[in-house]
């Protein structure tokens, strides 16, 4: 059998796997709110979610070259080493990924598949300019650095802006609103809810639509080109329809803000991150077919055909789309790291995962002096009005914890309505950024301003954040030098290399499941 088409077997094996371990790490970026606020039964979230992931799998296929080409150029590496680099980077993803599942730590597949992509084919271009094998003896030439430093300065950047927007706006619309929106201030509401499902709706136009067939068509050029103009119909539009619908049926309408929410970062993922799970099998199955005719002078031909572009084929979106969906029901990790999240974020006390240590102490500190003088400075009028909008309702005692809502509707409102403008604006701009990250961020943004960190908890959560950031530092560094790695590897011991990475990756696996089966016990 030819090598290059194990591979291939291998690689696309390896993507189902990937599928799984991925949708169980980004579940919690669009189910958080959802189940936090308990804003349906937890089917008909997942119901709402699971349409989400399919439509959206269906409109991914033009984000493809991202994995071929993002971060180097394939005409610079030949058909062997390029081959090798699509394999070191997917086991080492698989690994990384699972590793952070079974600890419950959200983690970014973004910055994963990115850093595993840099560190392989950077250790590979080492390689091949050491035995005068590639297309240059610079390593500059094999490696786009500036588009490099471009995608992790976006996904970096985005940490800060969500948790500052995050805040911000949670702040003001729980002082708009208040914790008793629903006994009253009901134009207020309505007002909140049509804006929020008109930058959900804006979203999925812009940003669903931007890689989807529909791209190009007079639909889409009308959108983009009467942007302001549509803006302003879908609010009214929405406000009177969400108006009309309470006033038939009492159905709040933040319950329909949070539903639609879900679904479009649900759609979002699985359009912008499948690319991180079948995007490097893809590419490689594609050199394959172009150049797997010249095996036996791999190692001199160059891969210039993989800066092609690409069309992925309907029938592999939509199996990813399926394999997303049944891994979102009944993955057992998936649900532990959505809690996660969601106990980060709660209102009020609860069991805390996380010790304070001594930087979150000291963050707390700073943060209860700022928060002092601002109190100093603000005029007693506002002071009284915030205050009053702040009175939380009270919670019957006879209600079991599990079955208490760990933040309300307007915060899980907020909570999508900002991970949605904060994507759509950056896809509008060209830069790349992480749906986790953005997704946990404005989270934590918004229960630091809804008064969710008391004083008793504000040091455990810090943790549990400070700890979390760490962990996505922590896989830049870890997916760069076991990529790079296991690129040696597969490059000195070419068909052993290939059995040893895939021991260690199934190794690897079958441990950390054993972990968790072992835990639930």
């Amino acid at each position: 059998m030819d090598i290059f088409l194990l591979i291939v077997v291998i690689l696309f094996i390896v993507a189902a796997v990937d599928i799984i371990v991925g949708v169980s790490n980004d579940a919690v970026n669009f189910l958080n709110s959802a189940i936090g606020s308990k804003v349906a039964s937890f089917k008909t979230i997942m119901a709402v979610a699971t349409v989400g992931i399919l439509v959206g799998a269906f409109t991914s296929s033009g984000l493809m070259e991202v994995a071929r080409k993002g971060v180097f150029d394939p005409g610079m590496f030949t058909y062997e080493g390029m081959m090798y680099v699509f394999l070191a980077v997917m086991l080492t993803d698989v690994i990384l990924l699972d590793l952070f599942n079974t600890y419950a730590m959200p983690t970014s597949t973004t910055v994963s598949i990115v850093f595993e992509l840099f560190g392989a084919s950077t250790a590979m271009a080492l390689m091949l300019i050491a035995t005068n094998q590639g297309g240059s003896d610079v390593v500059y030439d094999f490696i786009k650095i500036d588009q490099a430093l471009f995608i992790m300065g976006g996904i970096f950047l985005s940490i800060l802006v969500a948790f500052t927007f995050g805040l911000l706006v949670q702040f003001f619309s729980r002082w708009w609103l208040s914790f008793s929106h629903q006994e009253n201030r009901t134009l207020a509401r309505h007002l909140f809810a049509g804006m929020a499902i008109t930058c959900i709706t804006y979203f999925l136009l812009i940003k669903g639509l931007k890689g989807s067939p529909l791209k190009g068509s007079a639909f889409y050029v009308y959108i983009s080109e009467h942007i302001s103009l549509v803006t302003v119909l879908l609010m009214a539009f929405w406000t009177l329809l969400n108006m009309l619908i309470e006033k038939l049926s009492g159905f709040n309408p933040l319950k329909t803000v949070v539903l639609a929410g879900t679904f479009a970062l649900a759609m979002a993922f699985a359009g912008n991150d499948l690319v991180n799970f079948i995007g490097v099998p893809i590419g490689a199955y594609q050199g394959w077919q172009l150049e797997g005719g010249f095996s036996e002078v791999s190692s001199t031909i160059l891969m210039t055909s993989l800066n092609q572009s690409i069309k992925v084929p309907w029938l592999l979106l939509g199996l990813s789309g399926v394999l997303m969906s049944l891994t979102l029901w009944f993955s057992s990790k998936a649900k532990k790291v959505t809690e996660t999240e969601i106990n980060l974020a709660r209102q009020g006390e609860a069991t805390e995962r996380f010790k304070p240590n001594f930087l979150a102490k000291g963050i707390v500190a700073i943060g209860g002096g700022v928060g002092n003088v601002l109190q100093a400075i603000t005029p007693l009028t506002i002071k009284n009005s915030i205050q009053q909008s702040y009175i939380a309702k009270t919670v019957s005692p006879d209600i079991a914890v599990e079955d208490k809502p760990a933040f309300d509707l307007i915060r899980a409102s907020v909570n999508l309505m900002m991970a949605s403008i904060i994507i759509s604006y950056a896809t509008f701009k060209k830069l790349p950024l992480s749906t986790t990250f953005v997704s946990f961020m404005v989270a934590m943004g918004s229960s630091l301003a809804d008064g969710a960190w008391g004083r008793a908890s504000a040091g455990a959560r810090v943790a549990g954040v400070l700890n979390v950031i760490g962990g996505w530092l922590l896989t830049a560094v870890i997916a760069f030098t076991s990529a790079a790695l296991m690129a040696v590897i597969l490059f000195k011991l070419k068909l052993v290399g290939i059995v040893i990475v895939c021991a260690i990756a199934i190794f690897s696996v079958l441990r950390t499941n054993t972990t968790v089966f072992k835990r639930s016990k």
